[in-house]
């Protein structure tokens, strides 16, 4: 799945939730991003691609003790919320962090 707009779609812009109450439109991106990050198998890879810079998806197996249609499904789901994107090589995605996205969610959650 090559790198899309997604990214951009569904960021988060706003200021911290302590700070001001958030859009219906920011809260439903907020939310997509969210659920996303909401599985521990999805929270697990989202922190082993970040912690390396790019990962192949062959390389994210054993880690996970999960099967590649598995890695696949959830990979798919990071992606389309705009968490990770992935470039082809050959038969297998690399993926990487989305910093932005990071950033966002850091600053919606109050972070510097």
């Amino acid at each position: 799945m090559p790198a899309t707009n997604t990214a951009r779609r569904a960021g988060v812009c706003c200021t911290a939730l302590t700070k001001t109450p958030l859009s219906q439109k920011d809260a439903e991106r907020t939310a997509v991003l969210l659920a996303a990050m909401a599985d521990p198998v999805r929270l697990r890879l989202l922190s082993i691609v970040a912690s390396e810079g790019e990962v192949c998806s062959c390389n994210l197996e054993r880690p996970l003790g999960k099967s590649q249609p598995t890695i696949s499904h959830h990979t798919r789901v990071l992606a389309e919320a705009g968490l990770i994107v992935g470039e082809r090589r050959g038969k297998w995605m690399w993926w990487r962090i989305v910093p932005e996205s990071l950033e966002n969610i850091r600053r919606l959650l109050g972070g510097r």
